[in-house]
């Protein structure tokens, strides 16, 4: 097999994906009822965790990845405290075929983003005087999944006549 001027072909560069750098953008911890909330509870709280991730091309080959992730817990419709973090990077993403860069930008990349920002609420909440929360791993392709047929459906609900 030849190139066509007689060569061998050249093998296609491998793709990368580099971390030019990561940062917490926003970070805020609420403790509204304190000292009451760091009393002996006779319940465990029900907490509830909302993730999202979002993309910005800042530059050819560069993405910035923001991992949002906002927490409450809650004991007896009281709030014992709330979270919301915004924890990004800045991805370089080189010889990846088209088709395949939304998918890694927004799969891959919060999952090199997430053992950071689970350590980052862990502390937070540990400093707010309660036990570390430590969040369980996140499905990235459920997510972005969710994500495709969401907008899918929006499109669709958009696209009927009325």
């Amino acid at each position: 097999m030849t190139n066509g001027n007689g060569a061998p072909p050249e093998a296609a560069p491998p793709p990368q994906l580099n971390v030019l750098a990561q940062y917490t953008k926003d970070l805020s911890f609420e403790n509204p009822n304190a000292p009451a909330s760091l009393a002996p509870q006779q319940q465990q709280p029900a907490i509830n965790i909302q993730i999202n991730v979002s993309a910005n091309n800042i530059a050819e080959n560069e993405f910035e990845v923001t991992l949002s992730v906002e927490g409450k817990a809650e004991n007896g419709g009281k709030v014992m405290f709330s979270f919301d973090l915004a924890y990004a990077g800045v991805f370089r993403v080189l010889n990846v075929p088209q088709e395949n860069l939304h998918p890694l930008v927004m799969i891959e990349c919060p999952r090199l983003l997430f053992p950071f920002a689970r350590e980052i609420i862990a502390t937070a909440v540990r400093d707010g005087g309660f036990p570390p929360l430590m969040l369980d791993p996140v499905d990235f392709v459920g997510l972005y999944r969710q994500n495709l047929e969401r907008q899918a459906a929006a499109q669709a609900g958009q696209a009927k006549p009325s």
